[in-house]
């Protein structure tokens, strides 16, 4: 008997997962928002460390120290429910080459709505409303592409989302050198 939770897991990782008929362009585009946008994302931290104003790259520390939180929490997890890709289990179609390491929860999508939180918590609006729409982008990619199920994207976004959510509830009793001085909202 499948649970419940299968039984929904296995048809809605089928639907989005790129099978034979699926044009190119959309295997192309679920590669770029795994393994091109991560670099984006680190160009721009970056960028603002080393150039933005103080208030930045507080922001930037913060930041990484959110998806570093993410980062320890999903190989925790991962280390206590080892659960196997979609190919392990003979499922779908697997578009780019990956280890065999448990997929639950989703590492890129725990960075990534790490980083999306961070985001609307310390950058300007029209930066977290484009960190949101790249942290989906991201998650939808690592289905599409068959090396996560749909619960390990949603996973992800939760300890990516919580990570942050922690990294700044820290931040208020940090030293008041390292508090950001909040979101430069436009």
């Amino acid at each position: 008997m499948v649970p419940a939770m299968l039984s929904l897991e296995i048809p809605l990782f089928l639907a989005l997962n790129a099978d034979a008929h699926t044009p190119a362009a959309i295997v192309q585009l679920a590669r770029a928002a795994s393994y091109g946008l991560p670099w984006v994302a680190g160009a721009v931290l970056a960028g603002a460390a080393l150039r933005g104003p103080l208030a930045a790259r507080r922001a930037v520390l913060l930041c990484v120290l959110a998806m570093g939180v993410a980062w320890c929490l999903v190989h925790a997890v991962r280390a206590a429910l080892p659960m196997p890709r979609p190919a392990q289990a003979g499922l779908g179609l697997q578009w780019v080459a990956h280890g065999v390491t448990p997929s639950f929860p989703s590492m890129h999508a725990s960075a990534a709505f790490a980083l999306a939180m961070a985001a609307s918590l310390w950058a300007p609006r029209r930066i977290a409303w484009l960190a949101w729409a790249a942290a989906a982008l991201v998650g939808w990619s690592r289905v599409c592409l068959g090396v996560h199920f749909p619960s390990d994207v949603l996973a992800g976004a939760v300890v990516g989302t919580a990570s942050a959510l922690l990294v700044a509830l820290a931040a208020r009793f940090a030293p008041a050198a390292l508090r950001p001085t909040g979101p430069g909202r436009s």
